[in-house]
């Protein structure tokens, strides 16, 4: 943990030029009696870095210190950047380590696109916390410490023991041979297998992880898209899903189908309206779907569904028809 952070103290030098000890100690999240003890450190190793006196001073590098971080040329940088501004990493617990990352990536770039490189988190904005009605994205959060070790698990091809909270269930511990782990709409999968059969869990119910010796039971290779595709497909298809037609505006499609599991068919009406044959997680799901649209949606059967939005409307209704 020290190494990376003296490279990460002597990148900041390098591209930010003269630092005070509390801005170092802050852009490294430690103390400043830490940053004064990594300053001796690089110091001793043969860093040339020195401290200014005075109201303006701080730490610097000499001129023409240069680090060896070489190879990159700026459009693999640039990408590596853009890829690198996604928020999987902290998904995965890997916040810190593409914080440091980012530094090295631009470190490695020649001095003339430097610039341009550092200005990239100025011109591109991925995957925003909120979408243009100022809906914002849920990110859950999972204690790094449990994302650690069901990481490690994956990445070295052992069984994992999970202490996992399903929906409705009491928490239970479970052994798994872990397959990969997928992150979607800022929600982290684990995938893996139980006994020979197919399992996905949802990282945010486990409330805790226990890398094993033994290997995991699984192959050399995996095709962790599809694997993620013929999962999702499962899920779509099972439990308590009811499947919805609906008549919807144009204009709140999104709106619709970025709450569904799955859109079956569609097609376009002669008015101009879009018929969609969709589905929901359960009754409740496809209830509330459908009122958030307002009159911009229509639920044409089951016939269930129609009656209970009809029978909140005139609830509704009723509830504002007289002042008090």
């Amino acid at each position: 943990m020290r190494a990376n952070r003296l490279v990460s103290l002597v990148l900041l030098l390098r591209q930010r030029g003269r630092l005070s000890a509390a801005t170092l100690a802050r852009e490294l999240e430690v103390s400043t009696r830490t940053v004064l003890r990594d300053i001796e450190a690089l110091s001793a190793a043969g860093v040339p870095v020195y401290a200014e006196r005075g109201r303006y001073g701080g730490f610097a590098l000499l001129p023409g210190f240069q680090t060896q971080l070489t190879g990159l040329n700026n459009d693999e940088a640039l990408a590596l950047l853009v890829a690198g501004s996604r928020r999987g990493a902290q998904v995965f617990g890997l916040g810190s380590a593409l914080a440091s990352a980012m530094l090295k990536v631009v470190d490695a770039l020649p001095e003339s696109h430097r610039d341009t490189a550092a200005g990239v988190a100025e011109r591109l904005l991925i995957d925003p916390e909120t979408d243009l009605l100022s809906r914002r994205t849920v990110t859950e959060e999972v204690p790094d410490t449990i994302v650690a070790e069901v990481r490690r698990a994956v990445l070295a091809g052992h069984k994992l023991r999970i202490h996992y909270e399903a929906t409705g269930q009491v928490p239970q511990w479970r052994t798994v041979d872990p397959i990969g782990l997928v992150t979607v709409r800022e929600q982290g999968y684990l995938l893996a297998t139980r006994s020979g059969a197919d399992r996905t869990y949802r990282l945010s119910r486990v409330l805790a992880a226990e890398e094993l010796p033994e290997p995991a039971q699984r192959a050399d290779r995996v095709d962790l898209d599809r694997a993620w595709q013929e999962r999702s497909a499962q899920f779509r298809t099972g439990g308590d899903h009811v499947t919805v037609l609906v008549r919807v505006d144009p204009a709140r499609r999104e709106d619709l189908v970025s709450t569904a599991l799955a859109v079956r068919s569609e097609q376009a009406d002669p008015d101009g309206r879009l018929r969609l044959e969709v589905t929901f997680q359960d009754p409740r799901h496809a209830e509330w779907a459908l009122w958030q649209l307002g009159t911009d949606g229509e639920a044409l059967a089951p016939q269930w569904l129609r009656t209970s939005l009809r029978d909140r409307a005139a609830a509704i209704a009723a509830c504002y028809g007289t002042l008090a």
